[in-house]
């Protein structure tokens, strides 16, 4: 334990002295000057404006840009409950400024107090009878037994054959020799210098 004590005591005085390396390498940012410009196109004026009318839907929307920093715009939508909602908006460097107005009244269906009765239904007239049961006319009788017809199967003996061998004798012949006596060997034409 008093070796654990004295080494994080040691580790703590030397890390109090640590300072980091002077030689070490120092590194710059690299000098690059690029030759790209950017080129930005001023906005455009636009000006649009649509509209969507049938079972479903009432939608009108319209929007445009005089000088392409300033978009104003509104759009109109009816609502499920017959109100109209017109927003009227304007956004531009300082942000969306949104106006938004309903017209009409909203109208809900009016709640109409069931009057509906359930049906009544009288008790069952359903009288059950004790059921009756007759004993079983069911006679077990005593079942009859013959004895099996076996008879004792017959064998024959296997008639035995030894197995026949022939033998053919290999005949050998003496090869012919195929050499010369005394091997004939040609000087080289040019002697070789080391």
């Amino acid at each position: 334990m008093k070796f654990f004590i004295l080494a994080a005591l040691f580790a703590v005085a030397a890390a109090d002295s640590y300072r980091s390396a002077e030689y070490a390498p120092k590194y710059e940012a690299p000098a690059y000057k690029s030759t790209y410009e950017a080129k930005y196109e001023t906005p455009q004026p636009y000006d649009f404006s649509w509209a969507v009318n049938d079972y479903y839907n009432d939608y009108e929307h319209s929007e445009k840009s005089v000088d392409g920093n300033v978009v104003t715009g509104s759009y109109r939508v009816v609502l499920p409950d017959g109100r109209t909602q017109i927003v009227t908006y304007r956004a531009d460097s300082y942000g969306y400024v949104a106006d938004v107005k309903y017209t009409g009244e909203a109208k809900y269906p009016e709640y109409v107090a069931n009057n509906y009765k359930a049906t009544t239904y009288s008790a069952p007239a359903y009288k059950p009878t004790a059921p009756t049961y007759s004993a079983p006319a069911y006679k077990p009788t005593a079942p009859t037994y013959s004895a099996p017809a076996y008879t004792a199967p017959t064998y024959t003996a296997p008639a035995k054959k030894g197995p026949t061998y022939t033998v053919t004798a290999p005949t050998y012949s003496a090869p012919a020799p195929a050499y010369t006596a005394t091997p004939v060997y040609k000087a080289p034409a040019v002697q070789p210098q080391y």
